[in-house]
């Protein structure tokens, strides 16, 4: 299998795991070692966030007035803030994962990218998505994920509630049909 990266993983509705059930994840990295993604489509509702944010120091709530939605990113290092951002803007503290896509840890990106006038393609994340070597691949074969590719557009101008149902419907059947258990005969 070749490299996933800049691909979308679609789960498949038997997929009744809490975080990735109805997800889309961006791979940022995939190699032999493993591969790295993003959930793009599951965002924290204010509530959570005030609660998460309450007991960190006053400059996150500058944070969430320049990016007022957080986005669950994945299970792994959910106290680790990324910022997906598109390549059209550059910065030597940001690491391209593609041509569409960047990312970065980095609070002053935020600010400046909010601050620019280029496209304010952007999300911010808590947290990520990991497989170990093969993990994936295996995951793909059990036909726990449909891949596909993606766009700009797509991860950052679709509302995130519609993305699952958007992103099953472009393989031209109905994924809520779609029985992941196989049969005998």
């Amino acid at each position: 299998m070749g490299s996933l990266e800049n691909h979308i993983l679609i789960s498949m509705p038997h997929l009744q795991d809490p975080y990735f059930n109805k997800s889309i994840v961006l791979i940022c990295e995939h190699s032999n070692n493993g591969a790295l993604g993003l959930i793009i489509n599951k965002s924290f509702e204010k509530p959570q966030l005030k609660m998460l944010f309450n007991n960190i120091d006053n400059e996150n709530e500058d944070i969430l007035k320049i990016a007022p939605k957080l986005f669950f990113g994945g299970p792994v290092l959910i106290e680790r803030g990324i910022l997906l951002h598109s390549n059209s803007y550059n910065s030597k503290d940001s690491i391209k994962i593609s041509d569409q896509f960047s990312i970065t840890s980095s609070k002053k990106i935020l600010k400046n990218i909010n601050n620019s006038d280029s496209s304010k393609n952007y999300k911010l994340m808590l947290g990520h998505a990991g497989w170990t070597s093969g993990q994936l691949e295996k995951e793909i074969e059990n036909g726990d994920w449909l891949m596909q590719s993606t766009s700009i557009d797509f991860v950052f101008n679709t509302n995130e509630s519609k993305m699952w149902q958007i992103a099953a419907k472009s393989f031209g059947v109905e994924l809520s049909e779609i029985s992941g258990f196989g049969g005998s005969a």
